[in-house]
């Protein structure tokens, strides 16, 4: 143990501790703090500027990206200055080429950690890379490579290594997750265009999404060198599992794309569902996502609104009308009540004057004359209560002032006497 930190102090001594390694580190460490003082005044301009006036859907993911790299960008700026006064002078360059090297993977590893949303994945690839930018740096990267292809295993007349399988792996994450982002983009810039309609925007979305999801995968394994050729007669097989296996994933896919492609029902619409009642807040490739007047959110599976009977209530046209049912006592003046009815209804704000309301005659009840009130409206996503209570209530205020009487249930029960009993019969004398 002695001996060994006795070399380790004579390396440091030797290495470390002389005038150009130390000129190197003082140089490392003052592009550092320049770097840092020079990063804030862009990163304070350029938050006020995004304050000032947004950027577009398009930019708008790759502006904390840009920012997050400024400070390595000037970093590597000011030790890039040092190398040609190290060539002038004479002096050595080692140190400062390594520090330039590992500021390029700084940049480039900060860029895609910030473009990434999970904290655990970008720390992840941050990691690897930083191993990765390390390894090339110090020049260990060849023989790791050539370690880790040395472990493999042949099946048939194919050789799979260690190598094969990491570097495969990584290139499917890389094209996947370069995949990932440009679809998001895209999505984002779709989203902001008013010239689609939603259904064709969500439409458009989520083929662009599968389109470069697939292309992803198919240039990630060519990239590996895997013979895209023979995989069709295993494809074709898996492909046929998958289809009995996952049957209602698949047939809920069908059916998204059905309902974007035909417009039957779009963000936005307020639509039935059986007893479920709500407008459409987002459609995918599997549900669709329905909130009710509650808050709650129904994920309801594609098929179930192809293969069900639906009502949408904003297809053609906002516009739906209620029926409020009232009664009223058989001792009123009908005509008196159905014009109140009319008026107070005429008076909610949320009624439409054309067509105007319009009250009938439907039933002589038990107990009440029924009418009925039908009004229009064009705001079902509004929700249809309020209307109708509001509607009630000035009802309720119209026939006060007008001395029109809402009934209760009434029975009438009439108890009739039962005849006295025949006197009993006396018994003759004995």
């Amino acid at each position: 143990m002695n001996e060994l930190m006795a070399r380790a102090a004579g390396w440091i001594d030797v290495y470390l501790f002389t005038p150009a390694t130390l000129l190197q580190l003082g140089w490392v460490g003052v592009a550092l703090l320049l770097g840092f003082l020079l990063a804030r005044r862009p990163v304070r301009a350029i938050g006020a500027r995004l304050a000032a006036r947004p950027p577009s859907p398009w930019v708008a993911p790759l502006v904390p990206a840009l920012i997050d790299t400024i400070f390595p960008i000037l970093t590597v700026l000011v030790l890039l200055t040092y190398q040609p006064v190290a060539l002038h002078q004479g002096l050595p360059d080692t140190i400062n080429q390594a520090s330039v090297r590992l500021g390029l993977a700084w940049v480039a590893i900060r860029f895609v950690s910030t473009l990434i949303r999970r904290p655990s994945l970008a720390r992840t690839v941050a990691m690897t890379a930083w191993a990765v930018a390390a390894l090339g740096i110090t020049g260990l990267l060849g023989h790791v490579i050539r370690g880790m292809d040395a472990i493999a295993i042949t099946l048939g007349s194919t050789r799979i290594s260690m190598w094969m399988v990491v570097s495969g792996t990584g290139a499917l994450v890389l094209f996947l997750g370069v995949a990932l982002v440009l679809s998001n983009l895209v999505e984002r810039r779709i989203e902001a265009s008013t010239e689609l309609s939603p259904s064709f925007r969500v439409l458009f979305a989520k083929l662009v999404r599968i389109v470069l999801l697939v292309a992803a995968l198919l240039i990630g394994l060519n990239a590996v060198g895997v013979d895209l050729t023979a995989l069709t007669v295993f494809s074709g097989a898996v492909g046929l599992g998958l289809g009995f296996g996952l049957q209602k994933v698949i047939s809920n896919f069908i059916s998204g794309i059905i309902l974007l492609a035909d417009r039957s029902i779009k963000p936005g619409d307020v639509i039935v569902v059986g007893d479920t009642y709500g407008w459409v807040q987002s459609l995918s490739t599997r549900y669709v996502s329905l909130v009710t007047r509650d808050g709650k959110e129904h994920l309801i599976p594609n098929e179930t609104l192809i293969t069900e009977r639906v009502e949408n209530w904003s297809h053609s046209n906002n516009y739906v009308r209620l029926r409020i049912p009232v009664g009223i006592s058989y001792r009123n003046d009908l005509r008196l009540a159905m014009r109140l009815m009319t008026e107070a209804a005429a008076e909610s704000p949320r009624v439409l004057p054309e067509p105007p309301p319009n009250c009938l005659l439907t039933a002589f009840g038990n107990s009440s004359v029924d009418l009925e009130l039908r009004v229009w409206i064009d705001n079902p996503a509004d929700g249809v209560g309020g209307v109708k209570s509001d509607v009630l209530l000035r009802v309720w205020d119209k026939f006060h002032q007008g001395g029109i009487e809402i009934p209760y249930p009434q029975v009438d029960v009439h108890l009739k006497e039962w005849p006295a009993p025949p006197p009993a019969p006396v018994p003759p004398p004995r």
